[in-house]
């Protein structure tokens, strides 16, 4: 039997969706109710089995503790004979919930994080999964999230900090996003949220891009004043679109500028999306691979609430973001852990630490910090199961000011 420092430990890491209790409830036996039905764990019960009308909850835990405490913890002689009955019923809502525990290990286990090989199992099986991705039907974002995850159901946000939020209340069970583009460079806004939120990086996923020239039937390219797409996308194609003479405007997204050129039916101007966005939204194709340099490459990362546990058997990376103390050579000092340990670094960024200064004025008294503090997000090759990444991390952390691993995952080493 666990205790109640066990239970505590369990249930503050417990958050799951409505099908979860669905599972736990269909499979309590009949006689539960009636050793309920004054029991003070009843309520708690009760919560499981009456979620009301929302399509997914999360446990409102401080109570739950405040509860499970109270009665757990209670001394009184009187109620002796109800304290085994209260830790049988606590005992059945751990056990029905779809969490393993390993009742060879330690009573203190925790409800394990996937493996490699469930999340390769998963990917299979990816029917089960709803993926949210940036952007409108048509987008690479959603493109990405299918080859991520074949047969998923692909899930559109609005904005990248909506696809993160739908994770975190379990709307979703996973987000494919964009992070950095062989041409474009880093896609600094996911960057930053990775910091804000609190999701691990379980997977990547490389994604050809193919930019073609979309337009209304009846128009020709000699017709179009104008170009609508996403920045990134007006930036990978900036040749073409100079030599067409053509006025560049922004827009959220690929296929967004699709669906809109569609939807106003425009004469006069076209749009830069995929081969995909020009099926769904009954545009035609005026060019193809309009994109200025052939290798255009983005590379996503597969987000979930859980980490993987990361293995040895395939090639692992690892996602980490740092921030030094300002110093000669402190950055110098940090890389070399991993040149050291003969580990290779296939990415480096680094972003202003938000509302914060080293408080080091200029000599000249302007009143301006001298130094801005930065954060730095660093991947290398090598899983947090190799002893040589536990070693350099730990050496990184003796002097950094602060660290945090994103993930460690399987490396997408494959063709585009």
């Amino acid at each position: 039997m666990r205790s109640k420092y066990d239970v505590e430990i369990f249930l503050q890491n417990l958050r799951l969706p409505l099908e979860y209790a669905s599972h736990a409830t269909s499979h309590a036996p009949s006689t539960m109710a009636a050793t309920t039905s004054r029991s003070p764990l009843a309520p708690l019960y009760s919560q499981i089995q009456n979620p009301k009308t929302d399509p997914f909850f999360t446990l409102n835990l401080p109570k739950l503790r405040r509860d499970i405490s109270r009665h757990a913890c209670s001394s009184s002689s009187s109620r002796s004979s109800r304290r085994k009955i209260q830790a049988t019923e606590l005992q059945k809502i751990i056990d029905d919930y779809p969490y393993e525990f390993n009742s060879k290990d330690s009573p203190t286990s925790l409800p394990r994080p996937l493996t490699s090989a469930q999340l390769s199992n998963l990917t299979a099986e990816g029917s089960r999964l709803r993926v949210a991705y940036q952007g409108v039907r048509g987008a690479y974002s959603e493109s990405a999230a299918e080859k991520a995850y074949p047969n998923c159901e692909a899930v559109p946000c609005e904005q990248f900090d909506t696809a993160f939020e739908a994770v975190e209340r379990w709307l979703v069970d996973r987000a494919v996003l964009p992070i950095e583009n062989s041409l474009g460079g880093s896609i600094h806004r996911n960057y930053d949220l990775l910091l804000r939120h609190r999701l691990h990086i379980v997977g990547e996923v490389k994604l050809a891009i193919r930019h073609c020239l979309l337009a209304n039937h009846d128009v020709k390219v000699e017709d179009l004043n104008r170009v609508l797409s996403h920045p990134q996308a007006l930036a990978q194609c900036e040749n073409t679109l100079t030599q067409l003479g053509l006025v560049r405007e922004a827009v959220d997204d690929t296929a967004g500028a699709a669906k809109h050129v569609a939807l106003h039916k425009l004469k006069d101007a076209g749009a830069v999306a995929s081969m995909t966005a020009a099926k769904i939204y009954g545009l035609n194709v005026l060019a193809e691979d309009i994109q200025d340099d052939s290798d255009n490459v983005t590379r996503f990362l597969m987000l979930a609430r859980e980490p993987i546990i990361p293995g040895t058997d395939k090639p692992f990376k690892t996602s980490i973001v740092f921030s030094l103390e300002e110093g000669p050579g402190m950055l110098f000092k940090a890389l070399a852990v991993f040149a050291m340990r003969n580990i290779n670094l296939t990415k480096i960024e680094s972003r202003p630490l938000p509302k914060r200064a080293l408080q080091t004025p200029d000599e000249n008294a302007t009143g301006f910090p001298k130094y801005f503090p930065y954060l730095f997000y660093v991947d290398f090759e090598a899983s947090m199961a190799d002893e040589r990444a536990q070693n350099a991390l730990g050496h990184l952390k003796e002097f950094a000011t602060f660290m945090r691993v994103l993930g460690s995952y399987p490396a997408d080493n494959g063709l585009p």
